[in-house]
């Protein structure tokens, strides 16, 4: 998988993703939260057209599975360390759904070819969004959430953030 990196502001990317379905998000009644705090402004060396992709397939995803009228996505970001040797900092999206969840059949081969139940997809979009995120050195995976309501899913995917300061970066 080619990318094309470049340093880039990952909210302005999930802003970007957000519009991109927007007709999809209103045709379903669905309320899509994304409030971007300055503190949480993060910069990553990535391929813009490949990680809007995985975001708006995220997306797009959370609100096809989350029925109508009160049905909520909401996407935060975070910076936390990584978890491999070299103590990197990474960004991790949540895009977190109240939706039907992820069926207990599909699960263990959620991000593999063809994995899916619905008619309408061919099951190739968390394949192609473990593809690419891998490609960046990130992770992605998912759970069903056990939070008081115990309905929809998680998605989360970490990418390497850039490194050196706000003012740094800002002047390349």
């Amino acid at each position: 998988l080619k990318l094309n990196k470049e340093v880039l502001n990952l909210g302005e990317l999930i802003s970007s993703a957000i519009q991109d379905i927007k007709n999809q998000i209103e045709d379903r009644s669905v309320q899509v939260w994304y409030e971007p705090k300055r503190e949480d402004i993060i910069f990553l060396e990535a391929d813009r057209h490949r990680v809007v992709q995985v975001v708006t397939n995220l997306l797009s995803n959370a609100v096809k599975f989350t029925k109508g009228h009160g049905g909520t996505v909401s996407i935060s970001t975070e910076k936390k360390k990584g978890n491999d040797d070299d103590n990197r900092e990474v960004a991790l999206v949540r895009v977190k759904d109240n939706g039907s969840g992820i069926d207990c059949d599909i699960f263990p081969r959620l991000f593999e070819k063809f994995a899916t139940k619905s008619f309408q997809g061919t099951g190739l979009g968390l394949f192609i969004c473990k593809g690419i995120v891998n490609a960046h050195h990130g992770k992605i995976w998912a759970e069903n959430n056990a939070d008081a309501e115990g309905k929809g899913a998680t998605f989360y995917f970490t990418l390497p953030i850039v490194k050196g300061s706000l003012t740094a970066i800002t002047k390349k």
